[in-house]
């Protein structure tokens, strides 16, 4: 089968909304604390998990450049799963409708500096993917016993561009 082209756009909350959250600073911070010298941005992603506990770990995350061909897509049914870039990495965030159980229709998203997203529990989406540099990242998911992760893998892949 020929492969599927699909082009990145901006993430935006807005954009984002049916696949997760965009974690970032908007505007003036929520709150200041720490005798005035800290400003709380607060509750910025809804963690979401079942049968299991929050835990935080670090990922090493591989460079791709684009275009940026996509195999398969995973997805974790009992909790959220947020990604947080450490170093400033720009990365690509491929996140699928779901079809009755399988994904649908593919959108990518160009996560910029001082960007992160918290996918919703169940959402269909690609590997972590740091563009032009390798990535370490602060992944906060469910930490628990069972199963937690179903893939898809496409007959045919797609090719994301810019």
């Amino acid at each position: 089968m020929t492969a599927r082209r699909l082009r990145t756009r901006p993430l935006t909350a807005e954009g984002f909304a049916p696949y997760g959250d965009v974690i970032e600073a908007r505007g003036a911070p929520d709150r200041i604390i720490n005798q005035g010298l800290c400003g709380r941005h607060n509750d910025l992603a809804k963690l979401d998990f079942s049968g299991g506990r929050a835990g935080i770990s670090l990922f090493d995350a591989t460079a791709r450049q684009l275009p940026l061909t996509v195999e398969m897509v995973e997805r974790h049914p009992a909790g959220s799963q947020a990604f947080i870039p450490l170093d400033g990495a720009r990365f690509v965030v491929v996140v699928a409708d779901d079809a009755g159980g399988a994904p649908g229709a593919l959108h990518a998203f160009m996560v910029q500096p001082g960007q992160a997203v918290n996918l919703h529990r169940g959402t269909w989406h690609g590997v972590l993917t740091p563009l032009d540099t390798d990535g370490r990242f602060v992944v906060v998911d469910r930490i628990g016993p069972g199963p937690n992760l179903q893939e898809h893998w496409f007959d045919a892949p797609y090719i994301i561009e810019k």
